[in-house]
């Protein structure tokens, strides 16, 4: 283990501008799992920069009643492994606080996520003290802000907001926590600007989106399609069947491809819609880029405005040029998308008219992940993913939009 002095020397790099090659991920996710979220991504890219760790926590014998996607780390938890170039710690306590749901049992969620803070393992206190950048993605790793700033007052720290605590449902000690250490990150990297109205900070909120591979164009080929019009939907995330069902109805002269939604075929669906279950992601681009249009069918309870700018589906349709038809709520500023109520079916039938009916053309710009990555470990080199206080509104820019969402 490097002395304290040293990762001090390490973190001051990172802050004076030279490039920082020490990297430590926070996260409640596992860098080593098949199914991959953005902050892998991002990793991804970290790891070509240079000594990336990954930091897996909310993880304990609770995690076996939740089906946890970790499972298959169980026998190797509390070791490091090293995966694709990345140094893995995926840390397994006795036990992982949670949300109590249960006002009346505030006074004991805060006792386990203070106790869980002090039993931090020495693997994490280690890669801690030697990190120059630190990324804490949205979530439980919040909590050990803290602990990071007082072990390397000099490191970066940054805050990944892949999703609201409020969308998450996290515990109210994780929101005190965040509002506690919001103003004393170095940045606040949000994937979209309708978050920051939750953010108790406003001079280091950053709109840094999603990033994509550009090379998957190259795997979208050819067309797992036949003659005629074909519609995708692809995920599960708030999957609303009564969008797809009254689509079919209406549209017979349309092919219905439903991906990964957690479900089978519903009785109320039409003869003309294929379900398919989980498929690999390389798969999934053909079924995208040479469809008709495609289907973000979120349901009509809770959907965050942010998924605007931070739904993946949505910003593989965008990569494509392919229109899309999805809630009101995240048509959000893309004019290749086509809004309708939930419910209502009139407004599907004519959301889903106007998609046919529109040209393929890009209504975004899509970073790849090297950029994307350029902007979260340094966003004031980018003015125009600046967020402007008060507003959530990123500030006016005649340079190419800054982040990708």
């Amino acid at each position: 283990m490097i002395e304290h002095s040293q990762a001090q020397a390490f973190g001051t790099s990172a802050r004076s501008g030279a490039e920082p090659s020490r990297f430590l991920v926070l996260s409640a996710h596992d860098y080593r799992t098949p199914r991959r979220a953005n902050i892998h991504f991002i990793t991804d890219e970290l790891v070509k920069r240079g000594q990336t760790r990954f930091f897996s926590l909310r993880y304990s014998r609770l995690s076996h009643w939740k089906k946890d996607n970790r499972l298959f780390l169980d026998p190797r938890a509390n070791t490091m492994e090293r995966h694709g170039g990345v140094e893995c710690f995926l840390w397994k306590a006795p036990l992982h606080p949670f949300n109590t749901r249960r006002r009346w049992l505030r006074p004991l969620e805060q006792l386990m996520f203070a106790w869980y803070v002090r039993q931090a393992p020495p693997a994490l206190i280690k890669w801690m003290r030697e990190a120059e950048v630190i990324i804490f993605e949205s979530g439980t790793a919040v909590v050990f802000v803290e602990l990071a700033r007082k072990l390397n007052p000099s490191a970066r720290l940054i805050y990944r907001a892949s999703d609201s605590l409020s969308a998450i449902d996290t515990a109210a000690y994780v929101e005190r926590s965040f509002a506690r250490v919001a103003a004393s990150m170095d940045a606040i990297a949000l994937v979209s600007p309708a978050m920051a109205d939750e953010v108790a900070s406003r001079h280091n909120l950053y709109h840094i989106g999603h990033g994509i591979d550009p090379s998957i164009d190259t795997l979208a080929d050819p067309s797992p399609y036949g003659a005629g019009l074909h519609a995708v939907s692809v995920g599960s995330m708030l999957f609303d069947p009564r969008a797809i069902a009254t689509a079919s109805r209406a549209f017979p002269q349309v092919t219905f491809h439903v991906i990964g939604s957690g479900r089978g075929t519903m009785p109320e669906y039409g003869d003309n819609v294929k379900v398919y279950g989980e498929m690999p992601h390389a798969q999934t681009l053909r079924y995208i880029k040479h469809a008709s249009f495609g289907i973000a069918p979120y349901a009509s309870a809770n959907i965050p405005a942010y998924l605007a700018d931070s739904s993946l589906k949505l910003l593989q349709y965008d990569f494509f040029a392919l229109p899309a038809i999805c809630p009101h709520v995240i048509v959000g500023r893309y004019a290749s998308r086509f809004g309708y109520t939930p419910g209502d079916e009139d407004s599907v039938i004519t959301a889903i008219q106007s998609a046919l009916a529109a040209p393929r053309i890009r209504s975004r710009q899509c970073l790849s992940w090297s950029e994307t990555v350029d902007r979260l470990l340094a966003p004031e080199r980018y003015p125009e993913t600046r967020i402007v206080p008060d507003t959530g509104i990123r500030r006016p820019s005649t340079a190419p939009a800054g982040a990708i969402a």
